[in-house]
């Protein structure tokens, strides 16, 4: 079978990668170098020269706050992009795998695991046009699986995990908000799940979407505080704050605990708890030159 992952020098497509080591598939790994995924001609070009039987789409635009500023930029890529490669891959009567995220929930106010059908209600650009990557495939009528996932960090790339690593080192005090609450996801566990989904084709005749993230619950707070932990870093005095005593132009989500049961029951995976998933990205960032 031939595989495309697109965004591959992102955190997902970097842990995909070293999945793909272990499979007897044909993996084509491509970023914005390669391919162009806003040219929809391109991209069926590409898919049909290739004989692309699924594509694995790890392509998003994720500042957040930059967003904000640039969502027209924002809407080519986590929307328009998906578009194309929903209908190249229609054409082909092939599958689409796409990842989204919590951000599509921001504005509502939910307490208790959210689950796939839940009111979407976006507060930003992001959630806004990843929203929106989610309504091309429908509107194109691909063969999908859509995975959104929530906090996600790893060995590659600028995520949460690095740049607390980075302060809690050099840092006396460190002020991390308390009031934003979800589940951290190490990209090597989504990778995991995605790759063994395409390996055993349990994709096929399980279209629609779902959620996936680690398992437990902690608030950023929370987390920074395990983080400084695990890494020996215990001399940097960490603090909860509100989120408000750090302002932004976008409403962050204040519970972004998704739930996985309909992932977990129907591809029979087990996920790891976040602090064990934790535990393992430290020592894969200790053993990186």
């Amino acid at each position: 079978m031939n595989i495309l992952v697109t965004g591959s020098n992102g955190q997902l497509g970097n842990e995909l990668r070293l999945c793909a080591q272990q499979s007897h598939d044909h993996y084509l790994f491509t970023d914005i170098a390669e391919l162009d995924i806003t040219d929809a001609a391109a991209v069926a070009t590409l898919v049909e020269q290739e004989g692309i039987d699924l594509v694995i789409n790890c392509a998003a635009y994720t500042n957040v706050d930059r967003a904000q500023e640039e969502e027209a930029v924002a809407e080519r890529i986590n929307a328009t992009a998906v578009r194309n490669l929903a209908a190249a891959m229609k054409a082909r009567n092939g599958w689409l795998l796409h990842v989204s995220t919590d951000y599509v929930f921001g504005g509502n106010s939910y307490n208790t695991p959210i689950a796939e059908d839940a009111e979407v209600n976006p507060t930003g650009a992001y959630g806004r046009t990843k929203l929106h990557g989610e309504q091309e495939i429908a509107a194109i009528g691909a063969k999908a699986i859509v995975l959104r996932t929530a906090w996600l960090y790893s060995a590659f790339g600028k995520n949460f995990v690095k740049t607390m690593l980075s302060l809690t080192a050099t840092k006396e005090s460190l002020n991390v908000v308390f009031d934003q609450v979800g589940t951290p996801t190490y990209a090597g566990d989504l990778a995991q799940a995605i790759f063994d989904m395409v390996e055993g084709r349990r994709y096929e005749g399980n279209e629609g979407i779902y959620h996936f993230s680690n398992e437990g619950v902690c608030s950023w707070y929370d987390f920074a505080m395990e983080i400084a932990r695990q890494s020996g870093h215990t001399a940097c005095n960490i603090q909860p704050c509100h989120s408000n005593e750090f302002p932004s132009k976008v409403v962050r989500p204040s519970y972004s605990v998704l739930d996985k049961s309909k992932f977990k029951q129907t591809f029979s995976q087990t996920i790891p708890h976040w602090t064990a998933s934790l535990q393992t990205c430290l020592r894969m960032l200790q053993e990186m030159p």
